[in-house]
């Protein structure tokens, strides 16, 4: 292992994870901060956004964003979070356009552009979808996308998909 890898596992990255529930999503986004927060360490938390289920009819979904400090490696986040999804019901089977107990996605790890059959850095989700933009602007608003070089408030600002179709949630988590 050449140094710059050992450095690198050794060093504190900051990763961002969107979460997001439509089965039971109270109880379900409750649960999922708490596993991530045991599995990770202390949380930085968006506001929790309800949406319309995208590509499919279903119940609405509620959707945020949880920042974490992690010295894990991406496939070690990965794992974990496909595990929190299994321990909540989430079977991969079933198909990307469906009802979902937990939906767990990596969007961010610090810098890392990354596309192959495994990892997606920066997640496309992030230039898709306002449920995943607007809370990654409300927590970090001046960070840079990978790709873009925009910050995500300014992505948020450029926007032009379904700003409206989002509604805050007072949900304590």
């Amino acid at each position: 292992m050449s140094s710059s890898s050992a450095d690198r596992r050794n060093s504190v990255s900051r990763a961002y994870v969107a979460i997001g529930s439509n089965i039971n999503k109270e109880e379900n986004i409750r649960g999922a901060v708490r596993a991530l927060s045991t599995a990770f360490g202390p949380l930085s938390l968006s506001p929790v956004y309800e949406s319309e289920a995208q590509g499919f009819k279903g119940v609405n979904f509620y959707n945020l964003v949880a920042g974490l400090n992690t010295t894990k490696s991406i496939d070690n986040i990965k794992a974990a979070i496909t595990e929190i999804e299994f321990r909540f019901g989430r079977g991969r089977k079933s198909g990307h356009m469906t009802s979902r107990t937990v939906d767990l996605d990596l969007l961010l790890y610090d810098d890392v552009v990354r596309h192959d059959l495994h990892v997606n850095l920066p997640h496309p989700d992030i230039q898709h979808y306002a449920f995943v933009l607007l809370p990654l602007a409300d927590i970090a608003p001046t960070l840079k996308h990978p790709e873009t070089g925009l910050t995500f408030s300014e992505m948020w600002r450029q926007f032009n998909g379904k700003k409206d179709a989002l509604r805050a949630v007072d949900l304590k988590l």
